[in-house]
């Protein structure tokens, strides 16, 4: 498998513009969407009445939604070479839902809000992450997806922060809260307009037509298709933070101080993706991939049998920890072991794979807790971490073999 990117003498400092613009962008919709959900499972249980089962349900078709849904954006802006295009209509679809959620009055119609705003997100990402590949050298590529990832979850840390101002502004209205997120999401569409810029399309882009072809899937080298499956069992592992809201809740956390759960997670996630994808540049991708299971596993074992609030705020950190460390080196890899004119296809399927396995893990962790409680919904959690390092592990044995 393909862990280190090529050798350039180009440093972090020649990331492109473009790629700060899209993590502007990226921390923008952020604020947006975390101003909503760092809140949501909390509305959606004392609200609406709505059961664990059923927020895992919400979870996990959204994401899937999402996941689907970028598998077509990915192809699509290899045939057309206008990644701008899509990114502008995913963040600007994803911009019109935000008035749904404080004007909704049942679960259902939050579940037709969460599928829309993930079908902006899923038409934005693949376009997105291929355009970040186009522009940026191999050698600071996962530099720049780190970036990215940081000021996004920069934003990820300022929403529910915002939010927990307002709940204590309004008394503890989510509706009236909810108004603001359109406000930071209307500024990350004008910015896309006026700030991304993107390469012109390559021939091979031009010249191709609709739909992908089967023996262009299989130009995806065999590194590729081993990046896919782990970074599915990574999703079985890794299910809906909704969860990490619930279990601060069941351990008696103030209802008005429930979104610093994401302030705490998404604090230490955006402090470490920028020096991850550093370090992935140097020393290779996998190494941090395991460490960050590593974590992972250790997060879900606190979560599952640390008592009270203390665990549960360890817990926290450690899966921010894990998030760091791993999901923009997951893009990167992607990259790396991706055709020059099918990234935005690998994109899309890479995250189809992973937003599948994240349903099932939502709907699994919301079965889990409904029926025996968080201790099992953790401790399995931590069961599939385990897995996927064993299978990260024999993927490396595998592939040193072959090399050999």
């Amino acid at each position: 498998m393909a862990t280190q990117s090529q050798q350039t003498t180009a440093t972090w400092r020649d990331i492109p513009t473009t790629v700060l613009t899209l993590g502007m962008v990226s921390l923008l919709m952020d604020i947006s969407s975390e101003l909503i959900h760092g809140l949501l499972p909390v509305f959606l249980a004392t609200a609406m009445g709505a059961s664990t089962v059923i927020i895992g349900l919400i979870e996990g078709v959204a994401e899937a939604t999402a996941a689907i849904t970028k598998v077509f954006s990915g192809v699509l802006s290899d045939r057309i070479g206008k990644r701008k295009l899509l990114v502008g209509l995913g963040y600007g679809l994803a911009a019109a839902t935000k008035p749904v959620f404080p004007l909704a009055s049942t679960a259902w119609q939050v579940l037709a809000a969460r599928i829309v705003d993930r079908i902006g997100k899923g038409i934005r990402e693949a376009p997105r992450d291929a355009l970040i590949a186009d522009i940026t050298p191999p050698g600071i590529r996962g530099a720049s997806y780190g970036l990215r990832q940081a000021l996004d979850t920069a934003g990820a840390v300022a929403g529910p922060l915002l939010a927990v101002a307002l709940m204590a502004l309004y008394a503890d209205n989510f509706r009236a809260v909810f108004w603001w997120s359109v406000v930071p999401a209307a500024l990350a569409v004008a910015l896309i307009l006026i700030g991304v810029r993107e390469p012109a399309a390559n021939a091979q882009q031009q010249q191709r037509g609709w739909p992908i072809h089967r023996q262009e899937l299989r130009r995806l080298s065999r590194a590729y298709w081993i990046v896919v499956a782990i970074g599915g069992v990574f999703a079985l592992a890794r299910f809906s933070e909704a969860f990490l809201v619930l279990k601060a809740q069941a351990d008696g956390l103030p209802l008005s101080l429930i979104p610093l759960v994401y302030v705490l997670m998404n604090l230490v996630y955006a402090a470490v993706a920028m020096p991850a994808g550093v370090l992935s540049d140097r020393i290779g991708r996998t190494n941090l991939l395991i460490c960050g299971l590593i974590v992972l596993a250790a997060a879900d074992l606190i979560l599952a049998f640390a008592p009270g609030l203390t665990g549960t705020a360890v817990g926290v950190a450690l899966w921010g920890l894990y998030l760091g460390l791993t999901q923009g080196l997951l893009s990167a890899l992607v990259a790396d072991t991706a055709p020059l004119d099918l990234r935005g296809t690998a994109f899309g399927i890479f995250n189809l794979i992973t937003g599948g396995a994240l349903l099932v893990a939502s709907l699994l962790a919301g079965w889990l807790w409904h029926a025996f409680g968080p201790q099992a919904t953790f401790a399995t959690g931590a069961v599939f971490s385990a897995a996927t390092i064993l299978m990260m592990l024999t993927a490396l044995r595998t592939d040193t073999a072959d090399r050999a």
